[in-house]
């Protein structure tokens, strides 16, 4: 459906934060549907726009894609988080269970799945940035969390094998995610009954392959 004369004119009258939120707002949308390949004029006709006007909010396409990671992949996550991740007065499994309840229900929307997996796709760029900021802010702290569990030492440097196996656990968590917004399997998945079995499952098997990891 397109857009009216009236809705064009309300619009045109917007302030301009609110217009930005606005092609903030749709751009998550039709980048979701359609992929970061999707074209700035298909957005602008969306929005009932120029496309000059449109670049008067971003003055190109890489400045929008940009605003769109800050909103859905970084904005995504809570530093509030990591204080729960590390807190070693709670069992490891009460405090990931907190963590990836508040993340699923932050990300897992359609926009933000779909998001997710088109980065992977089709821009390495942002795919790339985004495991380095989860690297640094979840993988890096968890592997530390681990071998605390597992009674080893955690201030010396990690190997790549024991954080590979921390982004593990994330990765078989974003898999729910894609099941449910991107293959739309004919199952209905419950969400968090599948990511809390993948916690415990992690919780259960994580501290001794850790300790195995040292040994060898």
């Amino acid at each position: 459906m397109g857009i009216t004369n009236d809705q064009e004119k309300t619009r045109r009258r917007l302030p301009r934060t609110e217009r930005e939120r606005l092609i903030v707002d749709e751009a998550i949308r039709f980048f979701a549907e359609v992929g970061f390949e999707g074209q700035t004029r298909a957005l602008a006709q969306r929005l009932g726009v120029t496309q000059p006007l449109l670049y008067r909010y971003f003055p190109d396409k890489e400045a929008l894609i940009e605003r769109v990671y800050q909103e859905v992949f970084e904005g995504g996550w809570d530093v509030a988080w990591e204080a729960v991740l590390t807190d070693r007065s709670r069992p490891l499994a009460d405090r990931l269970h907190e963590v990836y309840r508040l993340y699923t229900l932050e990300n897992f929307t359609y926009e933000r799945v779909r998001l997710f997996m088109f980065a992977g796709l089709k821009d390495r760029a942002i795919a790339s940035r985004y495991l380095a900021f989860l690297r640094d802010h979840l993988f890096i702290p968890l592997a530390r969390e681990v071998r605390a569990v597992a009674g080893l030492e955690t201030d010396t440097p990690l190997t790549e094998a024991e954080i590979e196996v921390a982004s593990g656990l994330h990765g078989a968590v974003g898999y729910v995610g894609l099941r449910r917004w991107v293959y739309e399997t004919a199952v209905e998945i419950d969400v968090p009954a599948a990511v809390g079995a993948l916690i415990d499952a992690f919780v259960d098997g994580a501290p001794t392959t850790a300790r195995a990891l040292s040994k060898a």
